[in-house]
């Protein structure tokens, strides 16, 4: 068996043109733009990359980007300061703080500092809980692009045994969440789970996201189980240089998968296509207006 690829730049695609058709609506209709801000703090150049990305994709989306470059040595104070004048700024409905932050600075209170109607990257401590109770929350970007390729390529995913590799806070518990919410019988497995190659071989979803590259062999795999591989791992070529490589490998798994993302072009473009569509959710929020469709979980 040769498993269907799931294109997640195409998805991507998609999912910016719809973001992009709803915010010329809001606009002409409303005259209402949705804004999105970015802070980055430090020069870490993969971040750096990041936000260039996202602010590229913000203005082609009809959106207004902001995007606030601090130094390294910036105090807690003032990027506290920065986010509160963020907060009370009616023209910004998302904000972003992109992460890793320099080591002085704590990422929990900075996170929590974000007004959560404006938390765009669902990591606030109350859109954490809103989600874990099933109540309405902004969705992490990254599971957020999961579900929605899930539901894309299966419909339904009621019933199905889903097994999620890793228990992060960024991606594994809210993606166990949402396949919960969408009526999977949901398993997250870890480091300290027993005989985890037993486990990942009852899921019809297996969701690797743990860090570890090419950790899923096809031997993990359910003949015929839909695959999402959530990992970004560089690790060195053969005759030098360096390659992408995901949680899962790719070869292997795919002789036994019935669908399977790749890595780079699967999970990785959907994460930026899921902030667009969740600041565009945002705005319709804060402005009592009908939630896009097809662009929330």
């Amino acid at each position: 068996m040769t498993a269907r690829i799931i294109d997640g730049k195409a998805f991507a695609a998609k999912v910016r043109a719809q973001v992009a058709l709803q915010v010329a609506t809001l606009t002409q209709e409303h005259g209402i733009t949705p804004g999105l801000a970015v802070v980055l703090v430090g020069e870490d150049p993969a971040s750096q990359v990041y936000v260039r990305n996202k602010g590229k994709q913000t203005k082609e989306c009809g959106m207004a980007s902001f995007e606030h470059k601090l130094d390294a040595d910036t105090s807690e104070e003032a990027l506290l300061s920065l986010i509160a004048r963020l907060n009370a700024d009616p023209a910004v409905h998302g904000i972003l703080v992109q992460l890793p932050l320099p080591g002085h600075l704590n990422e929990d209170l900075v996170i929590n500092a974000i007004a959560p109607e404006k938390d765009v990257d669902g990591f606030h401590i109350s859109n954490v809980g809103l989600l874990a109770t099933g109540q309405k929350a902004m969705v992490p970007c990254t599971p957020l692009g999961c579900l929605m390729m899930l539901r894309e390529e299966l419909g339904s995913l009621a019933g199905l045994n889903a097994v999620v590799v890793g228990r992060s806070n960024i991606v594994g518990k809210p993606m166990a969440q949402l396949l919960l919410r969408d009526s999977c019988t949901v398993t997250i497995a870890h480091s300290r789970t027993r005989d985890i190659e037993a486990v990942c071989r009852e899921a019809d979803i297996l969701v690797a996201a743990v860090g570890r590259p090419q950790m899923v062999t096809g031997d993990w795999v359910k003949p015929g189980a839909t695959v999402i591989d959530v990992g970004i791992n560089r690790i060195e070529k053969d005759g030098g240089g360096t390659r992408l490589v995901g949680d899962v490998d790719f070869a292997s798994a795919a002789e036994v998968a019935g669908a399977i993302t790749p890595v780079p072009g699967g999970v990785g473009p959907m994460t930026i296509a899921c902030l667009l569509a969740n600041t565009l959710t945002a705005c319709c929020r804060v402005n009592t207006l009908p939630e896009p469709k097809g662009l929330t979980a």
